[in-house]
C-alpha cells in the first residue's frame, strides 16, 4: 500500500513519512489512555474527556457514562482528563468544591483513594506492555517459528534458479561438516574467500543425496536499518549484493570488511533484484556497534543485516508458546530500553542515538515500506519503549505522579502544592530540552543519514 502511495507525484514521499508515523503514535498512545481511563472507570473516577488527538475538536460526542469522547485536528497522541484535573496532565486541582458529598468526592480523581488512583496512574504503561505482548505473540502465531530441525524453507531466487536445493530438504552436512540445526551454519561466517558452490549431503524424501550448493552467507540483504545510508540509497530486502565500489563481493563477511575499511564518501553499490542488475549510489556513515564484551566502537556502515542463501522451515505455534514468546519479547524491549538509558548516562554510547518525533517518523515510514509485519512489530516495540518511559519517576509523567504516592502512603499527606509546582516546571524544562535535542539530532540525521 505504502509503495503505491509513495509513486504519487511531489506529495507520495511525504504522505508516507507521515501517515506511517500518525498510525503508529496514534495506536500506541491510545491504548495507553484507554488503560488510564477505563480503570479509572472501574475504580469509580469519572473520566470529564477523551481526545484522540489535541487542538480543534472535529467530532465529539458523550457517552452513557457522561464522559466527552472528541477527535481532533491534530492527530498527534491524545488524553484523558479525569474530574479534579486542572488539565489533560492530570494535574490535580488544588480543592475539591465543599458542598460535594462522599460519593461525590470519590468520583475526583484527587478525592479518590490512593491505591484507586495508583491503580488508574499506573494502567497507561500496563496497557502499552499488554498491546506488546498481544501483538508479538499474534505475530508469532501468525508467521510461526524457526524449525528446530535443520529444514530448508525459503529459498533466494538467485539460489533457487542455479542449484537444485528445494524446500522441504533436510541438511546432513555442508562442505563435509555435519549440520544438525541451522545455528550450525554460522560457523561458515567467518570463512575467508570461501568458495561459491560446495557440497550439500541433503534428505530429500527419506533418500541421502549429495548436490552442490551455494555459500550460505552470499552478500544478501536480510534487512535494511531504517534511516540508514542503505535505506536512502534504495537497498531493499533480498538484494544480492553483487559489487562495493567497483570490487566484486563474495559474502556477506567479505561486503562487512569492505565496508569498514572504507571511508564516509560516495561509493557504488551494484545488487541483483529480481534478475535485474541495478546500479546504486551509497554514501557510508560511521556509527558505534557493541562489541561482544560490551564496549562501544565507531565504524563506518551502510546499515544492512546478513540474509542467507535459504531460510529455516516454520513450524505452527500453538497458544501457550505464542504467549510465552509474547511475554520474553516484551520483556526484551523493556530491558533493552533499561540498558539504553543506563548506557546513555553512564556516557558509554552518545546520546545522538536518541529518536525525537522526527526521527521516529522517518523510521516509521521506512519500516512501513517493508510491509504489514514490520509496522506491527514497530508498534510492539514502541508500545514497550513508551510504557518504559513513562514509568521514569519524572514529574508531569507516571511515573511522577505514582512517587508522589508513594511518598503520600508513607507521610500520609500529599507533598506541598510548591514542591509539585517546581518539580512539574523542572521537568517540563529538561522534557523541553530533552525534545529540542532530539529533533536536532533528527534532522541532522535525516540530511546525513547517520547509520
Amino acid at each position: 500500500m505504502f509503495e503505491i502511495i509513495s509513486s504519487i507525484p511531489l506529495i507520495g514521499p511525504l504522505i508516507t513519512l507521515i501517515l506511517p508515523f500518525i498510525i503508529v503514535l496514534s495506536i500506541v498512545v491510545f491504548i495507553h489512555e484507554y488503560g488510564h481511563y477505563i480503570v479509572g472507570r472501574w475504580c469509580g473516577i469519572h473520566a470529564e474527556t477523551f481526545s484522540v488527538g489535541f487542538g480543534r475538536v472535529i467530532k465529539s460526542w458523550t457517552d452513557k457514562h457522561g464522559t466527552k469522547w472528541q477527535i481532533a485536528a491534530v492527530p498527534l497522541g491524545g488524553y484523558v482528563k479525569f474530574l479534579g484535573d486542572m488539565n489533560p496532565a492530570s494535574t490535580e486541582a488544588a480543592d475539591i468544591p465543599v458542598e460535594t458529598d462522599d460519593a461525590g468526592r470519590a468520583r475526583h480523581f484527587s478525592g479518590a483513594k490512593l491505591y484507586k488512583r495508583a491503580l488508574t496512574v499506573v494502567a497507561g504503561p500496563v496497557a502499552n506492555f499488554i498491546l506488546s505482548f498481544v501483538l508479538f505473540a499474534g505475530l508469532v502465531m501468525w508467521q510461526g517459528k524457526p524449525s528446530d530441525q535443520p529444514i530448508i524453507g525459503e529459498i533466494h531466487p538467485a539460489v533457487s534458479q542455479n542449484f537444485d536445493l528445494q524446500q522441504g530438504d533436510k541438511l546432513v552436512a555442508v562442505n563435509g561438516i555435519q549440520v544438525d540445526d541451522f545455528a550450525g551454519l554460522s560457523q561458515f561466517l567467518d570463512m575467508d574467500n570461501p568458495p561459491q558452490i560446495m557440497p550439500y549431503d541433503i534428505l530429500r524424501d527419506d533418500q541421502l543425496m549429495t548436490i552442490e550448493g551455494p555459500f550460505p552467507f552470499l552478500s544478501i540483504v536480510g534487512s535494511v536499518m531504517p534511516v540508514s545510508p542503505a535505506s536512502k540509497a534504495g537497498l531493499q530486502e533480498n538484494d544480492l549484493i553483487l559489487s562495493f565500489d567497483g570490487e566484486k563481493v563474495t559474502s556477506f563477511m567479505n561486503l562487512r570488511d569492505r565496508v569498514f575499511a572504507s571511508t564516509p564518501a560516495e561509493r557504488e553499490i551494484t545488487v541483483l533484484r529480481n534478475g535485474e542488475t541495478i546500479a546504486l549510489s551509497i554514501f557510508p556513515r560511521v556509527r558505534e556497534f557493541q562489541g561482544n564484551d560490551g564496549s562501544f566502537q565507531k565504524e563506518v556502515s551502510i546499515g544492512v543485516v546478513s540474509g542467507t542463501a535459504f531460510g529455516p522451515a516454520t513450524e505452527t505455534v500453538g497458544l501457550i508458546e505464542s504467549f510465552k514468546f509474547g511475554a520474553s519479547s516484551t520483556w526484551r524491549v523493556f530491558e533493552g530500553s533499561i540498558k539504553s538509558i543506563s548506557l546513555i548516562i553512564s556516557g558509554q554510547i552518545s546520546p545522538k542515538n536518541l529518536q525525537g518525533p522526527v526521527g521516529i517518523a522517518h523510521v516509521s515510514g521506512d519500516i512501513a515500506k517493508t510491509g504489514l509485519i514490520g509496522l506491527i512489530f514497530l508498534i510492539a516495540t514502541i508500545s514497550t519503549s513508551i510504557g518504559f518511559l513513562n514509568l521514569l519517576p519524572i514529574p508531569v509523567l507516571d511515573g511522577g505522579h505514582l512517587l508522589m504516592f508513594a511518598y503520600e502512603a508513607i507521610t500520609k499527606r500529599k507533598p506541598s502544592e510548591k514542591v509539585v509546582q517546581y518539580g512539574t516546571v523542572m521537568a517540563l524544562s529538561l522534557l523541553l530540552t530533552l525534545m529540542v535535542y532530539v529533533t536536532f539530532n533528527d534532522v541532522i540525521r535525516l540530511f546525513l543519514y547517520w547509520a
